[in-house]
């Protein structure tokens, strides 16, 4: 895993991208996905662990590099649950989202879905995102099963409801012709995939809206709990969750509309699932990166928006907090 000449000096559990700008973040996100962590051994992971202990204590050998550091970290980060300190299994590690939810977003996006494929791929895409959170959850605060069930619960409804209740309308639409209604019906997934995650979010995060978030002045203070805070790191998050899937949903089925135009796709259909595999990969590969890399964790509000106690309490104006994804 080769690394660039300049090298920032090494941070313990910091990024070692500047997550104040747009490229900062995405070159953050890319070594988050960077699938090559999957083939990382367990004598490769002992020995980055080793390297951060020792870090940590004091004793690092003067010959270790910041580069060797921050690739370390980043390895341990990738395998390793924060919280836990437990092996996160392989499907379920950010590294490994895009190679293992690549089949789920091709099934997604096959056209000519009956019913039942509909809700068989929108259980599937929904479970496999609810074990992604379950397994990189932060399990510094336990949440109750009961409210990770009833979260599941909601997004694989929502999601299923609006998926068939769509395909049903179109199919049933005498007005679009054969080949507007297949197009038509691959864009689908993403109104069902973006309800979902709004469900997901409301229904996982809705007790933030009585007991409220951290809010913290510029030196990173805790001022106060602010619950109107919270309504706006849950507006911005639901808008974020909808805003994700766009790329990964949408690019797919307009590149394949087109495609499919071309000679070599109207004499030999076998190579439809193929290509259409490919379209999906690279979308996933490099849409998904940049679509997270739009959104800052951290979001600003000014003082005279939050609670008159929080406006006492810090002199600042600005204060900031964080929303999630």
């Amino acid at each position: 895993m080769p690394a660039p000449a300049e090298c920032p000096p090494f941070r313990l559990g910091e990024s070692r991208f500047d997550q104040g700008s747009f490229y900062g973040r995405l070159r953050h996100f890319l070594d988050v996905i960077d699938p090559r962590t999957l083939f990382v051994s367990e004598k490769r992971l002992n020995e980055c662990m080793k390297l951060l202990d020792q870090f940590r204590n004091g004793t690092l050998p003067p010959s270790v590099t910041n580069v060797q550091l921050w690739e370390a970290q980043k390895i341990k980060q990738a395998i390793i649950h924060p919280d836990t300190g437990e092996k996160i299994p392989m499907p379920f590690r950010m590294s490994g989202f895009v190679p293992f939810g690549t089949p789920v977003v091709v099934g997604l996006l096959l056209p000519n879905q009956t019913f039942a494929s509909t809700i068989f791929w929108q259980w599937l895409n929904q479970s496999h995102n609810a074990c992604v959170n379950y397994c990189n959850r932060n399990a510094s605060k336990p949440t109750p099963m009961s409210k990770l069930f009833q979260g599941y619960l909601g997004a694989v409804s929502s999601a299923v409801t609006i998926a068939v209740g769509l395909n049903l309308l179109i199919k049933r639409a005498e007005h679009f012709s054969p080949a507007t209604r297949i197009l038509v019906q691959r864009f689908i997934p993403f109104p069902a995939v973006a309800s979902a995650n709004v469900c997901n979010v409301l229904l996982m995060r809705h007790t933030e809206l009585s007991e409220g978030i951290c809010v913290l002045d510029d030196k990173g203070n805790v001022v106060g709990t602010s619950k109107l805070a919270a309504r706006h790191a849950l507006i911005e998050t639901s808008l974020t969750r909808v805003v994700l899937p766009m790329p990964v949903l949408l690019l797919p089925p307009l590149i394949m509309a087109t495609l499919e135009r071309l000679p070599l796709l109207q004499k030999r259909p076998c190579l439809g699932l193929p290509v259409h595999s490919m379209v999906c990969l690279c979308a996933f590969g490099l849409a998904l990166p940049v679509a997270i890399s739009l959104f800052p964790q951290n979001s600003q509000i000014h003082v005279s928006e939050l609670e008159p106690e929080i406006a006492a309490a810090t002199e600042c104006k600005i204060l900031t907090y964080n929303k999630g994804l």
